[in-house]
């Protein structure tokens, strides 16, 4: 049977599941391409982005149910097929598809992608799926929460349970252990596009969309392709999360002490911040130099930054130890490789390939970027160390252990900058956390550390 009875929508979530599983693609950066391909646009391109993110949000529900309406285990059935049946039981269970088509379109896409007998078998199954909504599988698989909150929560948000206990330690070490369910669910809430104004090259006034609540030059964008905004179009703007921005923001606006003239970008790829802090540079008449290790993302970094003003370069090179003279910078960004874990909403499919081992090597990562801002800033002059990632190992004992081991080290008090920002104090005295659940960004941590010494004359 030919492929002409599938519709291009559903084809599109099938082969983002695909390339996912097989390419390990992120479903934002493969998902554009394949939309341009089959040439979805509005109502057909929304269905198709719903499909496939909301499908690898709740993947770990999904297999639960599946697993309760078949005779065979999960992983003795073809992955293609156990791809169209997710997708199917997305449908069925958490979008207004009504039940015949939900069914008869996934029948139609295994038989097109596997064969006849294996349509059989997902019709067999997703009848048995849709004979109870999403809150009576619940009520049937996951464990009470007051007997197992990690293994209910698991279940019902669909995160690996190592995630859930990680991301509700990093919710009590700001006294909020009792928001975990409100967090992950807004993990598997898909999130608005939010626009940048690079300041001096575009404003927020000509941006379509709503101004962003503690962003300066953000907008939320209410409908539409980002890309056909004539700004974002010509690189005056770009697409951002409020939390990236609000990064920026903070390592602009922190206190400094002497010049301020030289800013440094330390793992700038794929270069949105970069973008906005060269912006809010140039505007001081200051210069940004980015630095980022892999080739492929320094590209995309030059190509962020073409056009803009008071950028001395980028450089492809090793943030531990790059070819740059120590002391020499006023200002340093380190948005730190993380696990990623606070950009769920974006990101779905980074929550089932992290690991707990993940963080043994990322830490130490952190740890030796981190030392090597403090090493490249200038006495007086203030290093951000940024983490998309709430987890504590990440965030409080990174900079616990810097403050440690570098005397020469100070921690700035960023709530000052954030008073506009409630509820956003972090794990340690003086750093911001941010919460998809409470402030609709990602989680992005922030602290700004101060290098002491005398500062460098005017």
């Amino acid at each position: 049977m030919g492929r002409s009875r599938v519709d291009p929508a559903r084809t599109v979530a099938f082969e983002v599941l695909k390339a996912v599983r097989v390419h390990d693609a992120y479903t934002n950066l493969v998902l554009p391409s394949l939309l341009r391909k089959h040439r979805l646009t509005g109502r057909d391109a929304a269905f198709a982005t719903e499909l496939a993110s909301g499908t690898l949000r709740r993947l770990a529900t999904y297999d639960a149910v599946l697993d309760a309406c078949t005779d065979r285990p999960l992983r003795k059935v073809e992955a293609k097929v156990l791809d169209a049946l997710r997708l199917g039981a997305h449908q069925l269970l958490a979008m207004r598809v009504p039940q015949h088509a939900a069914i008869a379109t996934t029948v139609d896409l295994v038989r097109s992608e596997v064969g006849p007998g294996a349509g059989g078998f997902a019709n067999a199954v997703l009848r048995k799926v849709s004979q109870r909504d999403l809150e009576a599988w619940f009520a049937e698989l996951a464990p009470a929460r007051d007997a197992d909150p990690v293994g209910h929560d698991a279940l019902v948000h669909s995160h690996p349970a190592w995630v859930v206990e990680a991301l509700g330690a990093a919710l009590e070490g700001v006294g909020a252990g009792d928001e975990v369910a409100d967090l992950l669910a807004a993990d598997n809430v898909a999130p608005a596009v939010t626009l940048v104004a690079r300041p001096g090259r575009s404003n927020r006034e000509e941006l379509p969309g709503e101004p962003t609540p503690y962003s300066p030059h953000g907008v939320v964008l209410g409908s539409g392709d980002p890309g056909q905004v004539p700004a974002v179009a010509e690189g005056r703007a770009g697409v951002q999360d409020e939390g990236s921005q609000l990064v920026a923001v903070a390592l602009a606006d922190a206190p400094l002490e002497g010049r301020d003239e030289h800013w440094l970008d330390l793992c700038a790829g794929p270069g949105g911040k970069s973008a906005l802090l060269a912006a809010l540079a140039a505007g001081r008449g200051a210069d940004l130099l980015a630095v980022e290790r892999q080739p492929h993302r320094a590209e995309l970094v030059r190509r962020a930054l073409a056009g803009a003003d008071g950028v001395r370069g980028v450089v492809t090179a090793d943030g531990t130890r790059p070819p740059l003279e120590p002391g020499s910078f006023d200002r340093v960004l380190v948005d730190a490789p993380c696990t990623g874990l606070g950009a769920l909403r974006r990101r779905p499919e980074s929550r089932w390939r992290r690991s707990p081992d993940d963080l043994t090597v990322l830490v130490d990562l952190q740890r030796r970027l981190l030392a090597s801002a403090l090493d490249l800033v200038r006495p007086g002059g203030v290093v951000l160390y940024a983490t998309c990632s709430p987890v504590l190992a990440e965030t409080r004992d990174v900079v616990a252990a810097t403050l440690e081991q570098q005397p020469g080290a100070q921690l700035v008090d960023l709530a000052p900058q954030h008073v506009q920002v409630p509820t956003s104090a972090g794990p340690l005295p003086g750093t911001v956390q941010l919460w998809p659940h409470r402030h609709r960004t990602d989680a992005m941590f922030m602290a700004v550390l101060r290098r002491a010494g005398e500062p460098a004359g005017d």
